[in-house]
């Protein structure tokens, strides 16, 4: 039998979510962040600063554009997407140090964090059932 305390440090140090992502960025951590949605999802807007490379072209492009020790956190659209799973498989055959995080780009964007598109990076409002204004406003 798993122990609990064992199964959430694991689940912890293999997930992430959007709040502890932008206070690393913020802290000036080293992350690649990557999306790994479709291109039409990607030109609709994207963690700012992220790096597009969709989940089925990990195995050919990881190794030819990132140092196999960043460390990379991957994420796909919302809680309802897998493809941010199989992109963190994906990096994790190919030995890279790698998180997941939950909630995807449709919480990073609900929480109020920078949005990046084709007319460059801004903020959508914060969502009050996943972030309070007042707080993420600041940040």
């Amino acid at each position: 039998m798993i122990d609990r305390a064992d199964y959430f440090a694991a689940k912890l140090a293999y997930e992430t979510d959007a709040s502890d992502v932008h206070a690393d960025l913020r802290a000036g951590k080293p992350l690649v962040v990557i999306d790994v949605r479709s291109a039409e999802a990607w030109a609709q807007g994207r963690v700012a600063g992220a790096t597009h490379m969709h989940y089925s072209e990990i195995e050919t492009r990881a190794p030819a554009e990132l140092p196999a020790d960043s460390e990379v956190v991957v994420y796909c659209w919302s809680p309802g997407c897998n493809a941010g799973a199989k992109a963190a498989l994906a990096f994790a055959r190919l030995g890279y140090a790698v998180r997941e995080m939950i909630g995807g780009f449709e919480y990073w964007a609900r929480e109020g964090y920078p949005v990046e598109d084709a007319d460059g990076v801004h903020r959508r409002p914060v969502d009050p059932l996943t972030g309070i204004p007042r707080i993420r406003s600041r940040s």
